[in-house]
């Protein structure tokens, strides 16, 4: 690898800390709006869900003009949106007649931030000329994890020595790293993701092409196993476990989280050594045992072990397929990228939203929502499989 492309990947794995911080760091201040605007919890908990709604707009809409824009303006666009909204958060809920609104804009706009580094960050990592592209791609992807450890710990440690009542200067700490990044871009070569004098897929292309579909299919199943048990890990603890709300907090999501982190860090270390197929077979098997060890196992204990057993399972999951799609749709370029993070989005959305419907369906038996939810893990699976079968006469 060319060593300037060092600093690419570098602003790369930073990218993805950013899409840490869009995620993670208002959630932190869901009970502080309430308290501080009134804002009532039925307007609140509909952030998270605008801010991943317009994420996936944001991969929809972002196959129609990043080509055209080209990497490295859309790279940076990233970054400033996602730096504005911070910013933006410490201003408007105090100047416009609604504070619920004043918040609704900032988290659009740092969404925007967020959907573009969605689809942006990988390709740009694929397009870089390392020598083992799967071990990238899964370090890149470790650095979202790590980021949102980060997140969690960092902003407890400033709200318990400052005070929460002090949270926009953080929010103003967040968005320098952003800022930052956004220079950085402006210099940082990029390298061309479709080799000079070839066309990128059209989605046309990519709609028609069998393998594609099973990769969608992975992705949308990536996603859904890996945030379903991250966004259930919290609540699970507390009414499963009986561990306190505060604890559950740390234990269940963090936990999770650092788990998926080390996963994608041990095979962006020592990928060239691991068949990336079978390390997803395995990966995919145990989340399947994890899942079944979530809901079934009777000692509560054993059940925490699965969770984290489980973070562990699915670290492998999203990146793996990004290079497996890299490598069996070469000319899939940026309509692919955009394609693949929608449908991961999607599982992502879709996933703890089955396991919260089950639940309900169940006398709020959270326990038997997981179980159904292993579907995700099993239909993962089946893909890889359907890609091995189709790879050797239908690569393009």
């Amino acid at each position: 690898m060319e060593k300037n492309y060092n600093r690419t990947i570098t602003s790369c794995f930073v990218g993805y800390i950013v899409q840490a911080i869009v995620n993670n760091f208002v959630p932190l201040l869901f009970l502080t709006f309430h308290r501080i605007y009134e804002i009532p919890f039925s307007q609140i908990t509909l952030l998270a869900t605008f801010n991943f709604g317009i994420q996936l707009l944001v991969d929809l809409l972002s196959v129609g003009f990043i080509d055209r824009l080209g990497y490295r303006t859309s790279m940076v666009l990233a970054h400033v949106f996602s730096a504005l909204g911070f910013i933006l958060l410490t201003i408007l809920p105090d100047i416009l007649p609604s504070a619920f609104i004043g918040i609704l804009i900032s988290v659009m706009i740092y969404a925007i931030g967020g959907g573009l580094l969605e689809v942006l960050v990988s390709p740009v990592v694929e397009a870089c000329p390392t020598d083992n592209k799967e071990k990238a791609m899964s370090m890149l992807h470790s650095f979202y994890c790590w980021g949102h450890v980060g997140v969690v710990l960092l902003s407890t440690v400033f709200f318990q020595a400052l005070g929460i009542d002090n949270w926009k200067a953080l929010a103003l700490l967040w968005s320098v790293i952003p800022i930052s990044n956004a220079f950085i871009f402006l210099k940082v070569p990029i390298a061309p993701l479709i080799a000079d004098g070839e066309s990128g897929m059209s989605i046309k292309e990519l709609l028609h092409n069998k393998i594609f579909w099973f990769l969608v299919i992975m992705m949308i199943c990536a996603g859904a196993s890996e945030v379903t048990v991250s966004q259930w890990a919290s609540a699970f603890m507390e009414t499963q476990i009986g561990i306190p709300k505060a604890i559950g907090d740390l234990a269940g999501p963090m936990t999770f989280a650092i788990f998926m982190g080390a996963s994608r860090a041990f095979y962006g270390k020592y990928g060239e050594k691991i068949n990336l197929d079978h390390f997803m077979i395995y990966s995919c098997l145990l989340a399947i045992a994890s899942y079944l060890g979530i809901a079934l196992l009777p000692i509560p204990q054993l059940s925490f072990i699965a969770c984290a057993l489980c973070g562990l399972s699915v670290g492998i999951m999203w990146p793996g397929t990004f290079s497996k799609a890299s490598v069996m749709l070469q000319r899939g370029g940026t309509a692919m990228f955009a394609l693949l993070a929608l449908g991961g989005d999607l599982g992502a959305s879709a996933g703890p939203s089955v396991v919260g419907f089950i639940s309900g369906l169940l006398n709020n038996n959270l326990k038997l929502g997981i179980l159904v939810a292993v579907i995700f893990p099993i239909l993962l699976l089946i893909g890889i499989f359907g890609c091995k079968k189709e790879q050797s006469g239908d690569a393009v």
